[in-house]
């Protein structure tokens, strides 16, 4: 029986990364269905892009105040989840906080978490005002109903119960330790929990115990959770922000390429002595005729469909289109939501 626990771990934990991984062939799969494009130049511009704007945030600091919290979500929140690590061995093999021997360093990183974690529930707290207080303009458009709407507010929700959570089993490990119990030795530093703690005091240590063990298996199982919500979220940029801007543009803002079926008609145009029969037999393209535009998703190039599956719904793009400002029906943010939609089987 005493290996109980450590078998249900194992068993959540590997169901969680197998539906994850089932998730992201099935992406995989949907995303190269698109048509082949050849993004195989200028390599070191590529990865010079992703660092800065995927990694660096470069885009979001452009906005200080949306910048700078949505930095504190990102940043915090992945770099918390290094402690996921800690978790998942302390689980596997029944310990408990297996790197508190790291001594000063442990302390370090267990306190820059519990500050990251603080920051970022309060950095949650501000986008759900912005969202269902304050109202902003580009979250109330019709594409907006439904399910976009749930979703941009349960992924906040999700974000801060997780961070309760973690401070929460902080804060009952650490009154623990000053008791004195069992497995609980001195180990991190908890600036912030340490007034959570506060609010345990007169209980029990089995009591105390069980709070810390609950929080511990609701912070793991709502990582995993998380992790295969990406997939039916918008929050899959979170993962595909990276290949997004590696496969992004590399030439000028707005530059459009012509498509050569087209430029042929209209050089046929301009030039009232051109006969369009009198082309050589050779010249006659003899497979099917290049389409213009797209009416359904085999339509896209796979770097296409990458950059529906990455958009995060902010409709900044659909407040900037000049057609939209005017007063017409067209949101490019509508056509990305449909796009992935359409595709996610």
């Amino acid at each position: 029986m005493q290996y109980l626990s450590n078998i249900l771990f194992v068993a959540i934990l590997v169901l969680g990364i197998g539906f994850f991984a089932k998730n992201v062939s099935k992406l995989r799969r949907n995303i190269l269905l698109g048509k082949d494009v050849d993004v195989s130049d200028d390599t070191q511009k590529r990865w010079r892009n992703m660092v800065r704007i995927a990694l660096g945030q470069s885009k979001m600091v452009v906005r200080p105040i949306a910048g700078f919290l949505h930095v504190i979500v990102y940043v915090g929140f992945i770099i918390i989840n290094i402690e996921v690590l800690e978790i998942i061995i302390d689980g596997i093999f029944g310990i408990h906080r297996i790197f508190a021997g790291l001594g000063p360093i442990y302390d370090f990183l267990i306190a820059s978490f519990e500050i990251l974690a603080l920051l970022v529930i309060v950095s949650v707290v501000v986008f759900w005002t912005r969202r269902n207080i304050i109202k902003l303009k580009r979250f109330f458009k019709p594409e907006m109903s439904g399910w976009p709407k749930k979703d941009g507010n349960l992924i906040l929700y999700i974000e801060f119960v997780l961070m309760i959570l973690f401070l929460t089993m902080n804060a009952a490990d650490l009154s623990l330790q000053e008791l004195g119990a069992e497995h609980y030795e001195q180990a991190g530093s908890f600036p912030v929990s340490q007034y959570i703690s506060n609010w345990f005091s007169g209980m029990d240590i089995s009591s105390l115990i069980f709070l810390e063990r609950t929080a511990w298996w609701l912070h793991i199982v709502g990582i995993l959770f998380f992790l295969n919500y990406l997939y039916y979220s918008k929050h899959l940029h979170i993962l595909l922000a990276f290949p997004n801007t590696y496969y992004g543009k590399l030439g000028p803002k707005g530059k459009f390429r012509n498509l050569e079926a087209v430029t042929k008609e209209v050089k046929l145009m301009m030039d009232p002595e051109a006969d369009p029969f009198s082309a050589p037999a050779e010249d006659v393209d003899a497979d099917e005729p290049s389409k213009f535009g797209a009416s359904d998703v085999m339509d896209l190039s796979w770097v296409q469909l990458l950059n529906a599956y990455t958009c995060t719904e902010c409709g900044r793009c659909t407040s900037e289109c000049p057609a939209n400002q005017t007063g017409k029906k067209l949101s490019p943010r509508k056509i990305m939501m449909d796009t992935r939609t359409a595709w996610k089987k």
